[in-house]
């Protein structure tokens, strides 16, 4: 696997989730990714919208390398 997976273009999550990065941003702040295991929001991304197993967990690793700068 690639080291920078979580660095995707905005017009491949939509293609892929439906919806740009921004809102997955404001999705998973609203959901304090940030204070919960990352595989507790990839489950969460999973269930909660459907979103397919890889662009969960790259959703969710973009956003908390995003809290860490």
């Amino acid at each position: 696997m690639k080291q920078d997976y979580w660095n995707v273009e905005d017009s491949q999550v939509i293609e892929k989730t439906g919806k740009p990065i921004a809102e997955w941003i404001t999705i998973l702040s609203e959901f304090k990714a940030e204070e919960k295991k990352s595989n507790d929001v990839v489950a969460h991304l999973q269930l909660e919208f459907n979103v397919p197993r890889y662009w969960s967990r790259t959703l969710t690793t973009l956003y908390l390398k995003q809290q860490e700068s």
